[in-house]
Protein backbone atom coordinates (compact mmCIF):
# COMPACT_ATOMS: atom_id res chain seq x y z
CA UNK A 1 0.00 0.00 0.00
CA UNK A 2 0.90 3.36 -0.96
CA UNK A 3 0.15 7.13 -0.78
CA UNK A 4 -2.46 6.67 -3.47
CA UNK A 5 -4.71 6.14 -0.14
CA UNK A 6 -4.93 9.42 0.81
CA UNK A 7 -5.37 8.67 4.78
CA UNK A 8 -2.08 5.92 4.80
CA UNK A 9 0.20 7.19 7.80
CA UNK A 10 3.61 5.57 8.52
CA UNK A 11 5.29 5.07 11.68
CA UNK A 12 9.38 6.17 12.26
CA UNK A 13 10.37 2.95 10.47
CA UNK A 14 7.84 2.98 7.74
CA UNK A 15 5.25 0.61 8.80
CA UNK A 16 2.08 1.11 7.66
CA UNK A 17 -1.49 2.03 9.51
CA UNK A 18 -3.06 -0.94 7.49
CA UNK A 19 -0.02 -3.15 8.92
CA UNK A 20 -0.45 -1.79 12.86
CA UNK A 21 -4.16 -2.87 12.20
CA UNK A 22 -3.40 -6.35 11.19
CA UNK A 23 -1.39 -6.84 14.19
CA UNK A 24 -3.81 -5.30 16.78
CA UNK A 25 -7.33 -5.65 15.49
CA UNK A 26 -6.96 -9.24 13.94
CA UNK A 27 -3.61 -11.44 14.69
CA UNK A 28 -4.74 -11.66 18.05
CA UNK A 29 -8.70 -12.55 17.75
CA UNK A 30 -7.51 -14.85 14.72
CA UNK A 31 -7.51 -18.19 15.49
CA UNK A 32 -6.53 -21.16 12.81
CA UNK A 33 -5.35 -23.75 15.26
CA UNK A 34 -7.29 -26.13 17.48
CA UNK A 35 -9.41 -23.61 18.95
CA UNK A 36 -10.39 -22.50 15.72
CA UNK A 37 -11.28 -26.10 15.03
CA UNK A 38 -12.99 -26.42 17.90
CA UNK A 39 -15.01 -23.17 17.56
CA UNK A 40 -15.72 -23.88 14.01
CA UNK A 41 -17.31 -27.56 15.23
CA UNK A 42 -19.07 -25.20 17.47
CA UNK A 43 -20.91 -23.21 14.77
CA UNK A 44 -21.31 -26.06 12.06
CA UNK A 45 -23.30 -27.87 14.81
CA UNK A 46 -25.53 -25.09 15.54
CA UNK A 47 -26.17 -24.75 11.93
CA UNK A 48 -27.29 -28.01 11.82
CA UNK A 49 -29.81 -27.47 14.79
CA UNK A 50 -31.42 -24.83 13.29
CA UNK A 51 -31.76 -26.27 9.69
CA UNK A 52 -33.40 -29.51 11.28
CA UNK A 53 -36.53 -30.52 9.06
CA UNK A 54 -35.76 -27.77 6.43
CA UNK A 55 -34.74 -27.69 2.81
CA UNK A 56 -31.57 -26.31 3.57
CA UNK A 57 -29.36 -25.45 6.74
CA UNK A 58 -27.45 -22.37 5.35
CA UNK A 59 -27.60 -20.36 2.15
CA UNK A 60 -24.33 -19.37 0.22
CA UNK A 61 -23.72 -17.28 -2.49
CA UNK A 62 -21.62 -18.40 -5.54
CA UNK A 63 -19.19 -16.76 -7.59
CA UNK A 64 -17.28 -19.20 -9.22
CA UNK A 65 -14.05 -17.43 -7.49
CA UNK A 66 -11.42 -19.49 -5.53
CA UNK A 67 -12.73 -18.44 -1.98
CA UNK A 68 -16.82 -19.31 -2.65
CA UNK A 69 -15.69 -22.82 -4.84
CA UNK A 70 -13.25 -23.93 -2.13
CA UNK A 71 -15.80 -22.89 0.96
CA UNK A 72 -18.60 -24.97 -1.24
CA UNK A 73 -16.57 -28.21 -0.88
CA UNK A 74 -15.73 -27.67 2.77
CA UNK A 75 -18.93 -27.42 3.87
CA UNK A 76 -20.22 -29.97 1.50
CA UNK A 77 -17.67 -32.74 1.78
CA UNK A 78 -15.74 -32.01 5.88
CA UNK A 79 -18.90 -30.33 7.18
CA UNK A 80 -22.03 -32.06 5.81
CA UNK A 81 -24.36 -28.87 5.62
CA UNK A 82 -27.01 -28.93 3.20
CA UNK A 83 -26.01 -25.52 1.66
CA UNK A 84 -28.86 -23.49 -0.54
CA UNK A 85 -26.48 -22.80 -3.33
CA UNK A 86 -27.02 -19.37 -4.82
CA UNK A 87 -25.92 -17.41 -7.71
CA UNK A 88 -26.94 -14.06 -8.75
CA UNK A 89 -26.34 -12.99 -12.25
CA UNK A 90 -26.10 -9.76 -13.00
CA UNK A 91 -25.18 -9.69 -16.49
CA UNK A 92 -21.86 -10.04 -16.45
CA UNK A 93 -20.79 -13.56 -15.85
CA UNK A 94 -17.40 -14.60 -17.79
CA UNK A 95 -17.42 -17.65 -19.65
CA UNK A 96 -14.86 -19.21 -16.90
CA UNK A 97 -17.22 -18.58 -13.60
CA UNK A 98 -19.96 -20.19 -15.45
CA UNK A 99 -17.91 -23.42 -15.74
CA UNK A 100 -16.97 -23.38 -12.36
CA UNK A 101 -19.92 -23.10 -10.86
CA UNK A 102 -21.23 -26.18 -13.03
CA UNK A 103 -18.35 -28.16 -12.38
CA UNK A 104 -18.59 -27.65 -8.53
CA UNK A 105 -22.36 -27.98 -8.56
CA UNK A 106 -22.08 -31.25 -10.75
CA UNK A 107 -19.70 -33.07 -8.84
CA UNK A 108 -20.91 -31.97 -5.47
CA UNK A 109 -24.22 -33.29 -6.50
CA UNK A 110 -26.18 -29.81 -5.70
CA UNK A 111 -28.87 -27.88 -7.39
CA UNK A 112 -28.10 -24.32 -8.06
CA UNK A 113 -30.86 -21.27 -7.36
CA UNK A 114 -30.28 -18.19 -9.64
CA UNK A 115 -31.69 -15.24 -9.12
CA UNK A 116 -30.96 -12.95 -12.81
CA UNK A 117 -31.07 -9.34 -12.45
CA UNK A 118 -33.59 -7.05 -14.80
CA UNK A 119 -30.30 -6.11 -17.87
CA UNK A 120 -31.96 -2.59 -18.16
CA UNK A 121 -32.01 -1.83 -14.96
CA UNK A 122 -28.62 -3.29 -14.03
CA UNK A 123 -27.72 -1.55 -17.40
CA UNK A 124 -28.93 2.18 -16.34
CA UNK A 125 -28.13 2.02 -12.80
CA UNK A 126 -24.37 1.22 -14.12
CA UNK A 127 -24.44 3.75 -16.36
CA UNK A 128 -25.30 6.19 -13.72
CA UNK A 129 -22.49 5.90 -11.69
CA UNK A 130 -20.34 6.03 -15.08
CA UNK A 131 -22.01 9.21 -15.72
CA UNK A 132 -21.24 10.36 -11.88
CA UNK A 133 -18.00 10.38 -11.83
CA UNK A 134 -17.26 7.97 -9.18
CA UNK A 135 -14.81 5.35 -8.85
CA UNK A 136 -17.33 3.21 -7.97
CA UNK A 137 -18.77 1.79 -10.75
CA UNK A 138 -19.07 -1.68 -9.77
CA UNK A 139 -22.14 -0.78 -6.60
CA UNK A 140 -24.72 -1.67 -8.70
CA UNK A 141 -23.58 -5.26 -8.63
CA UNK A 142 -22.67 -5.66 -5.47
CA UNK A 143 -25.25 -4.45 -3.96
CA UNK A 144 -27.71 -6.37 -6.25
CA UNK A 145 -25.55 -9.28 -4.67
CA UNK A 146 -25.77 -8.39 -0.93
CA UNK A 147 -29.18 -7.87 -1.03
CA UNK A 148 -30.78 -10.59 -3.65
CA UNK A 149 -28.67 -13.20 -1.08
CA UNK A 150 -30.28 -11.20 2.57
CA UNK A 151 -34.10 -11.82 1.25
CA UNK A 152 -33.79 -15.03 -0.54
CA UNK A 153 -32.70 -16.24 3.38
CA UNK A 154 -35.11 -14.20 5.31
CA UNK A 155 -37.97 -15.46 2.98
CA UNK A 156 -36.80 -19.04 2.97
CA UNK A 157 -36.56 -18.92 6.75
CA UNK A 158 -32.83 -19.59 6.31
CA UNK A 159 -31.06 -18.18 9.41
CA UNK A 160 -27.33 -19.12 8.55
CA UNK A 161 -25.59 -17.19 5.45
CA UNK A 162 -21.97 -18.85 4.53
CA UNK A 163 -19.67 -16.16 3.17
CA UNK A 164 -16.11 -17.08 1.70
CA UNK A 165 -14.57 -13.75 2.72
CA UNK A 166 -11.67 -14.57 5.27
CA UNK A 167 -8.51 -12.87 6.90
CA UNK A 168 -5.98 -14.68 4.74
CA UNK A 169 -6.31 -12.97 1.57
CA UNK A 170 -8.44 -9.71 2.78
CA UNK A 171 -6.94 -8.58 5.94
CA UNK A 172 -6.32 -5.45 4.18
CA UNK A 173 -9.75 -3.32 3.37
CA UNK A 174 -9.79 -1.18 -0.14
CA UNK A 175 -9.54 2.47 0.95
CA UNK A 176 -13.22 4.02 1.65
CA UNK A 177 -12.28 6.72 -1.25
CA UNK A 178 -11.40 3.58 -3.94
CA UNK A 179 -14.68 1.43 -3.16
CA UNK A 180 -17.40 3.40 -1.04
CA UNK A 181 -20.48 1.83 0.74
CA UNK A 182 -22.45 0.30 -2.15
CA UNK A 183 -25.43 0.26 0.09
CA UNK A 184 -25.75 4.38 0.95
CA UNK A 185 -29.09 4.81 0.03
CA UNK A 186 -28.81 8.19 0.29
CA UNK A 187 -26.14 8.68 -2.51
CA UNK A 188 -27.55 5.95 -4.22
CA UNK A 189 -31.31 7.98 -4.34
CA UNK A 190 -29.13 11.37 -5.68
CA UNK A 191 -27.53 9.53 -7.98
CA UNK A 192 -30.65 8.28 -9.92
CA UNK A 193 -31.96 11.35 -9.40
CA UNK A 194 -29.88 12.98 -10.99
CA UNK A 195 -28.20 10.51 -13.67
CA UNK A 196 -30.88 7.47 -14.15
CA UNK A 197 -33.07 7.43 -17.11
CA UNK A 198 -35.28 4.89 -16.18
CA UNK A 199 -37.48 3.72 -12.73
CA UNK A 200 -35.90 0.53 -11.01
CA UNK A 201 -39.22 -1.27 -10.64
CA UNK A 202 -37.58 -4.70 -9.78
CA UNK A 203 -33.95 -3.85 -8.98
CA UNK A 204 -33.43 -5.66 -5.27
CA UNK A 205 -32.55 -2.79 -3.23
CA UNK A 206 -31.80 -3.11 0.46
CA UNK A 207 -30.18 -0.29 2.95
CA UNK A 208 -27.73 -0.99 5.17
CA UNK A 209 -29.24 -0.51 8.15
CA UNK A 210 -32.08 -3.48 6.84
CA UNK A 211 -29.31 -6.13 6.37
CA UNK A 212 -26.85 -4.81 9.04
CA UNK A 213 -29.32 -4.66 11.48
CA UNK A 214 -33.11 -5.51 11.25
CA UNK A 215 -32.17 -8.81 9.33
CA UNK A 216 -29.50 -9.75 11.56
CA UNK A 217 -30.81 -8.73 14.77
CA UNK A 218 -34.62 -8.79 14.62
CA UNK A 219 -34.86 -11.51 11.85
CA UNK A 220 -31.96 -13.57 13.51
CA UNK A 221 -30.12 -13.91 9.76
CA UNK A 222 -26.44 -14.68 10.20
CA UNK A 223 -23.16 -14.21 8.29
CA UNK A 224 -21.04 -17.19 9.18
CA UNK A 225 -17.04 -17.20 7.16
CA UNK A 226 -15.56 -20.82 8.08
CA UNK A 227 -12.79 -20.00 6.38
CA UNK A 228 -11.67 -17.82 9.23
CA UNK A 229 -11.40 -20.74 11.45
CA UNK A 230 -9.08 -22.66 9.85
CA UNK A 231 -5.76 -22.66 7.83
CA UNK A 232 -6.29 -20.87 4.13
CA UNK A 233 -3.49 -20.91 1.74
CA UNK A 234 -4.92 -19.36 -1.40
CA UNK A 235 -2.28 -20.99 -3.78
CA UNK A 236 -3.11 -24.80 -2.71
CA UNK A 237 -6.92 -23.92 -2.12
CA UNK A 238 -6.82 -23.35 -6.24
CA UNK A 239 -4.18 -26.23 -6.85
CA UNK A 240 -6.71 -28.55 -5.04
CA UNK A 241 -9.83 -27.00 -7.32
CA UNK A 242 -8.13 -27.52 -10.18
CA UNK A 243 -7.35 -31.22 -9.43
CA UNK A 244 -10.09 -32.41 -8.09
CA UNK A 245 -13.20 -30.78 -10.02
CA UNK A 246 -11.12 -29.50 -13.07
CA UNK A 247 -12.11 -25.91 -11.40
CA UNK A 248 -10.00 -22.99 -13.78
CA UNK A 249 -8.10 -20.36 -12.14
CA UNK A 250 -8.69 -16.82 -12.50
CA UNK A 251 -5.79 -13.78 -13.68
CA UNK A 252 -6.36 -12.12 -10.86
CA UNK A 253 -8.83 -11.70 -7.70
CA UNK A 254 -13.04 -11.05 -8.75
CA UNK A 255 -12.17 -11.47 -12.47
CA UNK A 256 -15.31 -14.11 -12.59
CA UNK A 257 -17.18 -11.31 -13.55
CA UNK A 258 -16.41 -9.61 -16.93
CA UNK A 259 -17.82 -5.81 -15.73
CA UNK A 260 -15.40 -6.45 -12.40
CA UNK A 261 -12.21 -7.34 -14.56
CA UNK A 262 -12.35 -4.41 -16.86
CA UNK A 263 -13.24 -2.18 -13.45
CA UNK A 264 -10.38 -3.27 -11.28
CA UNK A 265 -8.32 -4.50 -13.92
CA UNK A 266 -8.30 -1.24 -16.15
CA UNK A 267 -10.94 1.74 -15.22
CA UNK A 268 -9.67 2.08 -11.62
CA UNK A 269 -5.90 2.59 -12.16
CA UNK A 270 -6.37 4.35 -15.44
CA UNK A 271 -8.75 6.49 -14.15
CA UNK A 272 -8.19 6.77 -10.74
CA UNK A 273 -4.58 5.70 -9.98
CA UNK A 274 -6.26 2.91 -7.94
CA UNK A 275 -4.79 -0.69 -7.74
CA UNK A 276 -6.75 -2.96 -6.11
CA UNK A 277 -4.16 -5.50 -6.15
CA UNK A 278 -1.82 -3.31 -4.15
CA UNK A 279 -4.93 -4.24 -1.02
CA UNK A 280 -4.82 -7.89 -2.11
CA UNK A 281 -1.08 -8.52 -2.38
CA UNK A 282 -0.93 -6.50 0.85
CA UNK A 283 -2.96 -8.99 3.02
CA UNK A 284 -1.28 -11.65 0.86
CA UNK A 285 2.11 -10.23 2.18
CA UNK A 286 0.84 -9.89 5.55
CA UNK A 287 -0.30 -13.57 6.19
CA UNK A 288 2.82 -15.04 4.39
CA UNK A 289 1.71 -16.24 0.99
CA UNK A 290 3.62 -13.84 -1.24
CA UNK A 291 6.32 -11.82 -0.83
CA UNK A 292 7.02 -8.21 -1.06
CA UNK A 293 9.49 -8.40 -4.09
CA UNK A 294 7.23 -10.79 -5.69
CA UNK A 295 4.31 -8.10 -5.35
CA UNK A 296 6.33 -5.12 -6.29
CA UNK A 297 7.25 -7.35 -9.42
CA UNK A 298 3.41 -7.67 -10.63
CA UNK A 299 2.63 -4.60 -9.40
CA UNK A 300 5.24 -3.33 -12.47
CA UNK A 301 2.99 -4.72 -14.83
CA UNK A 302 -0.35 -3.59 -15.87
CA UNK A 303 -3.39 -5.78 -14.54
CA UNK A 304 -4.37 -5.79 -18.28
CA UNK A 305 -2.69 -5.81 -21.44
CA UNK A 306 -2.87 -2.38 -23.71
CA UNK A 307 -4.95 -4.68 -26.48
CA UNK A 308 -6.86 -6.67 -23.83
CA UNK A 309 -8.43 -3.96 -22.33
CA UNK A 310 -8.88 -2.50 -25.74
CA UNK A 311 -11.22 -5.08 -26.32
CA UNK A 312 -12.63 -4.69 -23.12
CA UNK A 313 -13.65 -1.14 -23.61
CA UNK A 314 -15.04 -1.89 -26.98
CA UNK A 315 -17.22 -5.19 -25.16
CA UNK A 316 -18.41 -2.76 -22.26
CA UNK A 317 -19.48 0.32 -24.43
CA UNK A 318 -21.48 -2.26 -26.68
CA UNK A 319 -23.06 -4.83 -23.74
CA UNK A 320 -24.27 -1.00 -22.08
CA UNK A 321 -25.85 0.15 -25.57
CA UNK A 322 -23.30 3.37 -25.72
CA UNK A 323 -20.43 3.99 -28.06
CA UNK A 324 -16.50 3.97 -27.31
CA UNK A 325 -16.84 7.63 -27.45
CA UNK A 326 -19.74 8.32 -25.13
CA UNK A 327 -17.65 5.58 -22.63
CA UNK A 328 -14.30 7.48 -23.79
CA UNK A 329 -16.06 10.70 -22.78
CA UNK A 330 -16.93 8.96 -18.96
CA UNK A 331 -13.25 8.17 -18.88
CA UNK A 332 -12.04 11.64 -19.52
CA UNK A 333 -14.77 13.43 -17.51
CA UNK A 334 -13.82 15.36 -14.09
CA UNK A 335 -13.35 12.57 -10.88
CA UNK A 336 -15.39 13.08 -8.04
CA UNK A 337 -15.81 11.42 -5.00
CA UNK A 338 -18.60 10.14 -2.37
CA UNK A 339 -18.95 13.43 -0.96
CA UNK A 340 -19.48 15.18 -3.64
CA UNK A 341 -23.00 13.98 -3.57
CA UNK A 342 -25.75 13.05 -0.76
CA UNK A 343 -24.32 10.21 1.84
CA UNK A 344 -24.33 8.18 4.80
CA UNK A 345 -21.15 8.71 6.14
CA UNK A 346 -21.68 9.54 9.54
CA UNK A 347 -24.25 6.59 9.70
CA UNK A 348 -21.02 4.22 8.53
CA UNK A 349 -18.75 5.27 10.76
CA UNK A 350 -20.54 4.69 13.51
CA UNK A 351 -21.99 1.42 12.82
CA UNK A 352 -18.18 0.45 12.05
CA UNK A 353 -17.56 1.87 15.82
CA UNK A 354 -20.43 -0.07 17.16
CA UNK A 355 -18.94 -3.51 15.07
CA UNK A 356 -15.99 -3.18 16.23
CA UNK A 357 -16.43 -1.97 20.00
CA UNK A 358 -18.80 -5.24 20.14
CA UNK A 359 -16.32 -7.41 18.48
CA UNK A 360 -17.83 -8.65 15.54
CA UNK A 361 -15.79 -6.46 12.94
CA UNK A 362 -11.81 -6.20 13.08
CA UNK A 363 -9.92 -5.59 9.37
CA UNK A 364 -11.71 -1.50 10.00
CA UNK A 365 -9.83 0.76 8.40
CA UNK A 366 -11.84 2.67 5.79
Amino acid sequence: MDTTDTKITFDQQGVCDHCHLFDQNILPHWHTDERGRAELSAHIEKIKQEGKGKDFDCIMGMSGGADSSYMLHLVVKEFGLRPLVFHVDGGWNSQIAVNNIKVMIDKLGLDLYTEVINWEEMKDFQLTYFKSGLSSIDAPQDHAFISTLYNFANKHGIKTILNGGNYSTECVRNPLEWLYHGTDMAQIRDLRRQFGTIKLKTYPFSSVLRHKFYLRYIKRVKVFKPLNFMPYIKADAMKFLEQEYGWQPYPQKHFESRFTKFFEGYWLPKKFGYDTRKVQYSSLILTHQMTREEALEKLSKPAISEDEARQDFEYIATKLGISVDELQGYMDAPNKTYRDYKNQEKLFVLGAKVMKFLGLERNIKR
